[in-house]
């Protein structure tokens, strides 16, 4: 289990994550959701060991996240952002095996990881040779979960992976993402402000304003027993995307 205990930051005089505590059960997918600037991100980035907090604690386990031992446990993560981060010099093989030949793992222990992933992802293996700014857009965010997947990590965290995709295409990578997280079975906490793909992904919602927890729970928890008017402002002002055929399943 991953935990916030008591966790706070302070990023600028605008903006304090007040303090929260948060878990996330192994082999469950978590969303949090929220308006710009809400502090969904911000969590991630303490997840991720990316920024300390001014207080509480991140906690792998028993294992609590600290400079000695962040590198060690970033190497558990998988880490995919906006636009997939892409290096723009490397292809996509090498983007994608960056960090198993940083590890000195084998040329074919790597050969053998690529080809899985380009199976798992249903990237054409002719595309490896590419470089990003060859390829599609859902194109870098495949290449960008490959990456991410690279050394099967335990943990997958998403920071609004497909808000960068045109409508049609990011509505079939979600298809396929709910598909890939359902089959590899590891935990996986998603970046949203889009309450529809929210719901599409989640077994959970934890949503937030202003650096504070606002609700936790399922869309009916959020839907039918909602714990603050806000919630149910936040989720009447997106009912289109909920209503939209296709994007909750």
């Amino acid at each position: 289990m991953i935990r916030l205990e008591n966790v706070s930051k302070t990023l600028n005089p605008r903006f304090t994550l007040a303090p929260l505590s948060l878990d996330f059960e192994n082999a469950t997918t978590t969303v949090l959701i929220g308006p710009s600037g809400c502090g969904k991100s911000t969590v991630l980035r303490l997840l991720a060991g990316l920024v300390a907090p001014d207080s509480g604690s991140v906690k792998f386990g028993e294992e609590v996240l600290q400079p000695r031992n962040a590198h060690e446990l970033r190497l558990r993560m998988g880490y995919v952002i906006q636009e997939g981060g892409l290096f723009p010099h490397l292809s996509v093989e090498a983007n994608v095996a960056l960090a198993a030949r940083y590890l000195d793992r084998s040329e074919d222990e790597i050969r053998k990881r690529l080809d899985q992933l380009c199976d798992l992802v249903d990237l054409p293996y002719s595309l490896l040779a590419r470089y990003p700014r060859e390829l599609s857009g859902g194109q870098r965010q495949r290449v960008a979960l490959m990456r991410a997947l690279m050394l099967d990590p335990w943990l997958l965290l998403l920071d609004e992976p497909l808000g960068a995709l045109d409508p049609v295409t990011r509505r079939g990578l979600q298809k396929d993402l709910k598909e890939i997280f359902a089959r590899l079975g590891k935990t996986v906490i998603m970046v949203t402000h889009d309450m529809g793909e929210a719901a599409h992904f989640a077994g959970e919602l934890v949503l937030m304003r202003d650096g504070k927890v606002v609700q936790r729970g399922t869309l009916d928890d959020l839907l039918k027993r909602p714990e603050h008017p806000y919630v149910t402002e936040f989720i009447s002002a997106q009912r289109a995307p909920l209503d939209c055929p296709g994007s909750v399943a």
